[in-house]
């Protein structure tokens, strides 16, 4: 009989195409315009985060080899670091326009496994574990969605078998981002990222299955540079080589 609900690999599809749409209205109309279908479109990219982050902590209960995931992650955001910051008109050297959206939040995702396992370690005494934790979360700031991805991973991790706790606490963590968005840089965009609480009854259908394509994983780590490479070429096709968001 079939399995209900989504399997992995179709929420992951999800978030793909939610983070593509997104990334393309991000190049189409730069700077934060807060037209209502704007607005909309830039909601249903509000899907793509948590999943990712949902994922990441998800593998870290189920990888074979923690060191082998965590290794591929870092060469995985070392490459998207210059396909993110082609894409959006950001210097490849960081900080030299602002400390916001300096590189891809794949930095954020593999510091986030590496203080997931920081947490989890029962050799590691409790002030230890928080030091680390918020060393990461230092040098992880400057990325998309900042250290709260990496603070997202934690508590998805850490809660691992209570969805409601692991949902509750990714949704404080987002409300912090979102108050830095609004005072920092664009209120409107500020509270455009409580809709991240959408993606909450999608991944409540999840039934702990990875789906039938093995090979998703290596598809993803293709996908993510290649569209912002894309977004990068239309980005220059239609403004010219200029920044499109904080950061640029």
């Amino acid at each position: 009989m079939a399995t209900k609900g989504l399997t992995g690999n179709q929420l992951k599809i999800i978030a793909m195409a939610a983070m593509t749409i997104d990334h393309l209205i991000s190049v189409i109309y730069p700077n934060y315009p807060t037209d209502w279908w704007i607005i909309g479109l830039h909601i249903i990219g509000r899907l793509a985060a948590p999943v990712f982050w949902f994922f990441v902590a998800e593998g870290y209960h189920h990888t074979h080899d923690i060191t082998k995931y965590i290794g591929r992650l870092f060469i995985f955001a070392f490459i998207s670091h210059f396909a993110y910051n082609f894409a959006f008109g950001i210097p490849f050297i960081p900080f030299r326009t602002s400390v916001f959206n300096q590189t891809s939040v794949i930095w954020s995702l593999a510091w986030g496994l590496v203080a997931l396992m920081i947490h989890e370690n029962e050799q590691l005494r409790q002030w230890q574990k928080t030091l680390l934790i918020l060393g990461i979360t230092a040098i992880t700031f400057c990325a998309d969605w900042s250290s709260i991805a990496v603070l997202a991973v934690v508590e998805i991790g850490a809660n691992h078998g209570n969805f409601k706790k692991q949902m509750s606490m990714m949704m404080l963590w987002v409300s912090v981002y979102a108050a830095v968005f609004i005072i920092f840089i664009n209120p409107v965009y500020g509270v455009l990222q409580f809709f991240t609480a959408l993606t909450i009854p999608l991944l409540g259908k999840y039934n702990g299955k990875r789906g039938s394509w093995k090979g998703m994983k290596w598809f993803f780590y293709i996908y993510y540079p290649a569209h912002l490479i894309l977004c990068g070429f239309i980005r220059i096709a239609l403004h010219g080589n200029i920044g499109v968001m904080i950061g640029a």
